[in-house]
């Protein structure tokens, strides 16, 4: 249930002192990031050239991919799904953002809050998974590479991308009911961060929280370490088989094709693993804020300029697909 009144009656912060809530819905606004005017301004026109970045970047690789038979495999098809989620996670996030960043801080309704959650962990869980299934399909090219084309079929592709959307849409969905069950004492409280993550949430329910802690825990454990773990297993494999290739050449382009996704793989899973399975004891807000700044503009941006500049065949398809339009554009002229 992601929206709801809170009727006058007593609750409790965690710590134990009692709280009259306020009747009428709950909202909330965002910690700023500072309140100097002119930081504002900077810091506006930094994140929004990072955005636009991030969504020329993605969006070219979609167009490169989608309209480019020779990327017409598994590895280009998983590639072009992990930017069109790089492009909706961000979306989520940012526009908002921007937009308290430019003026007065804008509330955001309970029910605003709740859905901002659900994609944005629903997005980030799939990401994860993807970024896993990318990690199956580099061990199954080098070490099986004779029977590729017979296991990656186009309908085991589809299966596993849609697999891993609807495991993380569920597992989203269950979190964040969990979450906006709780009471939250007030009319407006502020969260600590730029948008409505699950842990500075958490920390504004006055109630007891340990069982939603656990989930969270449990959450993270399915979306982080297990994908993450099945990534070293395969990675094992993949480093063994690159060893026993004979000439330096075949190895060179093996370890080639597997560096690109180790890349981003320790990026967002070493930023978001600081962030929701590290003990509360051991985190503050403003650090957590920190590191989500990481996996919501480094990582993103990162992705395509990683994949483009060590890839050899989406920088060509982009070069061509550049030149194609130039000569028709002239053509038309």
């Amino acid at each position: 249930m992601l929206t709801g009144k809170l009727e006058h009656n007593v609750g409790k912060f965690p710590g134990g002192s009692p709280v009259l809530n306020q009747s009428g819905p709950t909202e909330f606004v965002f910690r700023a990031f500072t309140t100097v005017p002119e930081l504002q301004a900077l810091l506006f026109l930094l994140f929004l050239l990072l955005y636009l970045m991030i969504l020329c970047g993605n969006a070219a690789i979609v167009w490169a991919v989608r309209t480019h038979s020779s990327l017409h495999t598994p590895m280009y098809f998983f590639l072009c799904n992990l930017s069109f989620l790089e492009i909706c996670y961000t979306s989520v996030v940012v526009p908002l953002m921007l937009a308290n960043l430019w003026g007065a801080r804008k509330p955001i309704p309970l029910a605003g809050c709740g859905a901002q959650m659900f994609f944005f962990v629903a997005l980030g869980s799939a990401d994860c998974f993807l970024l896993a299934i990318m990690a199956y399909d580099r061990y199954v090219a080098i070490c099986h590479p004779l029977r590729y084309t017979l296991i990656m079929t186009q309908k085991l592709c589809v299966r596993m991308v849609l697999c891993a959307l609807g495991l993380a849409l569920l597992l989203s969905l269950q979190l964040a009911c969990l979450i906006f069950t709780l009471p939250f004492c007030g009319h407006r409280r502020e969260i600590n961060h730029f948008l409505c993550d699950v842990p500075p949430v958490l920390r504004l329910a006055c109630a007891d929280i340990r069982v939603h802690q656990a989930v969270l825990y449990v959450v993270g454990i399915l979306v982080l370490t297990v994908p993450f773990l099945l990534i070293c297993v395969s990675y094992v494999f993949i480093a063994s088989a690159i060893l026993r290739i004979r000439s330096a050449e075949g190895r060179r382009r093996a370890f080639s094709t597997c560096s690109s996704h180790l890349t981003v793989v320790l990026l967002q899973y070493g930023c978001c693993s600081l962030v929701y399975l590290r003990p509360r004891s051991s985190t503050s807000e403003d650090e957590d804020r920190q590191i989500a700044l990481v996996y919501t503009f480094v990582t993103p941006l990162l992705n395509p300029l990683i994949y483009t500049l060590r890839n050899k065949d989406v920088k060509g398809a982009l070069r061509n697909a550049i030149a194609s339009k130039a000569a028709s554009d002239t053509v038309e002229a």
